[in-house]
């Protein structure tokens, strides 16, 4: 099949209509933030596409002339790209192939275009959680495990050692020789780490203000939030959200 002629027509009728495909780099990041299993990362990026891709803007190409079908025909793909990084990624195979299967055919069943990028932002979250439990499986102990979703729902506060160590009814020293050796990090390091992470994310994805953002993660103030960021970063958050806003 020689698609030369089709291919230059194409091109000609995209720069007519001054199409621009959508940013490789967003792209590729949504990925990884799944591979990754950044849950949340996953679902404030997509907030930010979803309508885009129902208005038809967001730089994906027109696979059928039915929106219908194209919207489909869009989830297949993402979802061979997607199942494959995650065995890459150390997912079973046929738990990765399954899934797919299983958002395709739900896709086969939608009959609107919201339906299926429902299903995709859905697909999405799925992957990137299964890949968050999988991050997890290296931590052995039930006592470390608890601890890091802990830590995770209270990123509002500052959790200690010692209120982690109750909950387990460890000693406080021996929780924080466990935790180090599963995980790699001090508790103080792993929890400061999720707040810069969860922070970069905030900074990128939503219209927070930097002062509610430092608030949120349990900083006494913005500048101390900054402090802190800053040393993670080498960038203080404003700036950080001036190169990063919508483009993560």
């Amino acid at each position: 099949m020689d698609t030369s002629k089709i291919l230059n027509y194409r091109m000609y009728v995209q720069r007519e209509e001054e199409f621009m495909r959508a940013d490789y780099s967003a792209e590729i990041g949504q990925y990884s933030r799944i591979k990754n299993g950044d849950i949340e990362g996953v679902r404030a990026r997509f907030k930010i596409a979803r309508q885009n891709f129902l208005n038809g803007n967001d730089g994906r190409g027109t696979l059928s002339e039915d929106p219908l079908r194209n919207a489909i025909y869009h989830l297949v793909a993402s979802a061979a790209v997607i199942s494959r990084l995650c065995i890459d990624a150390g997912m079973d195979m046929n738990t990765a192939y399954t899934l797919s299967d299983i958002y395709i055919n739900k896709a086969d069943e939608a009959k609107s275009v919201e339906q299926v990028v429902d299903l995709i932002a859905d697909m999405q979250i799925d992957y990137a959680t299964r890949m968050y439990d999988i991050r997890k499986e290296g931590i052995v102990s039930i006592h470390v495990r608890r601890a890091l979703d802990h830590i995770y729902n209270n990123l509002n506060r500052n959790v200690t050692v010692a209120e982690l160590a109750e909950r387990e009814a460890l000693n406080p020293e021996y929780f924080s020789r466990l935790f180090a050796r599963e995980t790699g990090k001090k508790v103080s390091e792993y929890i400061t780490d999720a707040k810069i992470r969860t922070a970069m994310n905030m900074l990128a994805h939503s219209d927070f203000s930097i002062m509610d953002i430092a608030l949120s993660l349990g900083y006494s103030s913005q500048s101390a939030f900054t402090t802190v960021f800053k040393k993670h970063t080498f960038m203080t958050p404003k700036k950080y959200r001036d190169i990063n806003k919508g483009k993560m």
